[in-house]
């Protein structure tokens, strides 16, 4: 039955459930359709706003469909809410979560059992056992319902891998499937019906993304800490959210926040079951508290009046992003929001793509979400209609953003994009910012003296901008991705399809001024390496914890830090360049340098022969090849018609280590003899007199 077919009794059924179960005299906007759809039985995907009423869009059909309805739904804190919701409603729901207690279990098979049960949410992690498959069977489930269907995503910021048996209980049950989700763009909606609809296009409603009552606003960071204080003391005695890039940051914002007189909780991955529960509770009962937290939280809030969301560090993707301040304001109430960012941020976030497993186009694809976010962040106009573009939607100035209150600054970078453009070409698309901005700063490094990029047409052209305002010129360019990290060449920048026309002169392209002059007056945070060779160092890091772990001991045993910074930096081309390298020595160099070499030339490095590797790193080696091409000239004597004679690698390594200064002492080494001094002997004094 199509939801064009629903009959007015059934519609009728539909208002008497929606007012006397969930005492709404109404739907909101776009919860009808999408009920009607669910109810006749249609494969449903539905992407709706954050507060738009999605729980209902499944939990009213299930109570007018015959049968249980499954809620699959990834985490327990939201499952608990959902089902003690309904249940005071007087709804049969239950959860089967590992939080529950074995009485709490016992009576939901029971109702199970007796067909009492309406509404079953379970975890994704239960379908990895078959019995779940034959209990759903057995209690005749109808309708399969996914919450936060995102998660099935594996180029998304929650990827939950056990969502990927979704559509296989699907098929096990021959039941219709309704998945829910507030964030989702083009490419995510894409895999989302690839895995749970097995690419059959369920019925789709898109219901916007807009949360007009949430005001939008970024600041580059100058002093978060205080920041983020002066930005809660204004909102003193309002519910809040400051999320954060590491627990550490999380436990330190939390007690500033204390002693500040907030009522403030940490919240990460770190802490104990018993904690976070703790932290949840109190954060759905207490008015007024703050939870500086990593992104382990939030899903599963249901807080209606959470008035302000503040990220103390920049979000992973647009995504992340869209779905953190959309916990603010669920009940529709004016409610802020502040996202803080810098140089820090950004070199993190990439680092995090870098240090990934995923192939390479996931990480390219990553590398670009992240540049989208960048864009919001240094937008020049409304926030707003910028961050509605990218799910897809066009909307006019909103007024409800930081830009709309206060237009930015802004200047004609077309000249020093193409400049910044001009030097990526020039340099081979080989190279990081920090190496470009040396070019365009003409700045004098043992990195541009060994590559003679100082002869550049492009060296010194920049001198008008500091290197931090050229840091900051960069960071917009690939905010409005004209350039990317190579994610197969350790972050190389590259440009895009979108940048060619600026470089031809034909389009102009305007920055905004304000965060380039603020650039300048900052000091710029000291990182290990430069953002040119942090991709590189990332992978050396990986390469170094897997052989630790399949080893069993610490990465440092592999090699420390300080070996794999000096091999990011210095690139080392051949065994011999990385037999130079601090903390290489000949075992290791046996052992690892092979692969490491393998990761940092993105080539697969020759074997050298064991007598050749052991001179590794030393001038014997260069010896020693020179004496094996000498050699193979003369292996059947100048003229090429003589008996074939070689030495062994052996012999040739005594030689290069030994160097004999006349023909008698040169037929004392073993291995050689008169027949081979007489073939090889003045060109291999020669070769030796030159080194």
């Amino acid at each position: 039955m199509d939801s064009a077919d629903i009959s007015a009794p059934a519609a009728e059924l539909t208002h008497a459930l929606l007012a006397r179960v969930f005492g709404f005299s109404a739907f909101r906007p776009g919860q009808e359709e999408i009920v009607d759809a669910v109810i006749a039985g249609s494969d449903v995907l539905a992407i709706m706003p954050t507060g738009g009423g999605k729980s209902l869009c499944f939990q009213l059909p299930a109570l007018a469909r015959d049968g249980l309805t499954v809620v699959i739904s990834p985490l327990i804190a939201l499952m608990r809410d959902q089902v003690r919701a309904l249940q005071e409603a007087g709804v049969a729901a239950g959860a089967i979560t590992s939080g529950n207690t074995p009485e709490e279990n016992e009576a939901i098979f029971s109702a199970l059992e007796d067909g009492r049960l309406k509404i079953l949410y379970i975890a994704p992690e239960r379908l990895a056992s078959s019995a779940t498959t034959n209990l759903l069977r057995r209690s005749n489930c109808r309708l399969i319902a996914v919450d936060e269907a995102h998660c099935v995503s594996q180029w998304g910021h929650d990827f939950r891998p056990d969502y990927l048996r979704i559509g296989d209980l699907r098929q096990a049950l021959g039941v219709p499937l309704a998945a829910f989700t507030a964030t989702a763009d083009a490419a995510t909606r894409d895999e989302i019906v690839h895995r749970l609809f097995a690419g059959t296009p369920p019925q789709s409603f898109l219901r916007g993304f807009d949360r007009p009552n949430i005001r939008l606003a970024f600041a580059v960071k100058d002093n978060p800490r205080k920041q983020i204080m002066s930005f809660a003391a204004a909102r003193k005695g309002q519910s809040g959210i400051v999320y954060c890039a590491t627990r550490a940051r999380t436990e330190t914002l939390a007690r500033a926040l204390e002693e500040a007189g907030h009522t403030a909780c940490a919240y990460h991955g770190g802490m104990e079951d018993w904690e976070r529960r703790k932290v949840e509770g109190l954060f759905q009962t207490e008015e007024g508290l703050i939870v500086c937290a990593t992104v382990a939280f939030g899903m599963g809030v249901d807080k209606p009046d959470v008035r302000w969301v503040a990220h103390a560090d920049l979000p992973k993707s647009i995504e992340s992003y869209y779905q953190e301040i959309g916990r603010a304001g669920r009940d529709g109430l004016p409610a802020d929001t502040l996202t803080l960012y810098g140089p820090d941020d950004i070199r993190l976030r990439r680092a995090q793509v870098d240090d990934s497993n995923a192939p390479p186009d996931r990480r390219e694809a990553d590398h670009a979400r992240l540049n989208t976010l960048l864009g919001l962040a240094e937008a020049c106009g409304c926030r707003r209609r910028m961050l509605l573009a990218y799910f897809g939607e066009v909307s006019e100035p909103c007024g409800n953003c930081d830009l709309c209150e206060t237009p930015a600054k802004t200047f004609d970078a077309t000249e020093a994009v193409r400049k910044a453009l001009s030097a990526m070409l020039r340099t081979g698309e080989s190279f990081g910012v920090g190496h470009l901005v040396d070019i365009l700063t003409g700045t004098m490094t043992d990195k541009i003296t060994q590559r003679s990029h100082d002869q550049l047409p492009t060296f010194g052209v920049g001198r008008e901008l500091s290197k931090a305002a050229w840091n900051a010129v960069f960071r917009q360019m690939m905010g409005r991705d004209l350039v990317r990290p190579d994610a197969e060449r350790h972050g190389a920048l590259r440009m895009t399809q979108d940048a060619r026309p600026i470089l031809r002169g034909e389009s102009a392209v305007t920055f905004r001024a304000d965060t380039i002059q603020q650039a300048s007056t900052r000091a710029e945070p000291r990182a290990l390496v430069s953002d040119e060779d942090a991709p590189l160092l990332s992978a050396l890091k990986a390469l170094r914890r897997s052989l630790a772990q399949a080893g069993g001991v610490p990465p440092y045993v592999i090699f420390n830090d300080r070996s794999l910074v000096e091999m990011a930096e210095k690139r080392p081309q051949s065994l011999d360049d990385f037999a130079g390298i601090t903390g290489v020595g000949a075992t290791k160099l046996e052992r690892y340098g092979a692969r490491f070499l393998q990761v940092i030339t993105g080539e697969e490095t020759e074997v050298a022969h064991p007598a050749r590797r052991k001179l590794a790193g030393t001038e014997a080696g260069g010896v020693f090849d020179r004496l094996t091409e000498v050699q193979a000239q003369l292996s059947r004597g100048e003229d090429g018609t003589g008996k074939y004679l070689s030495c062994t690698h052996a012999t040739l390594r005594t030689i290069a280590e030994r160097r004999p200064r006349s023909l008698a002492d040169m037929e004392r080494i073993a291995g050689m003899g008169a027949a081979k001094v007489e073939r090889f002997g003045e060109a291999f004094l020669e070769i030796l007199s030159e080194s």
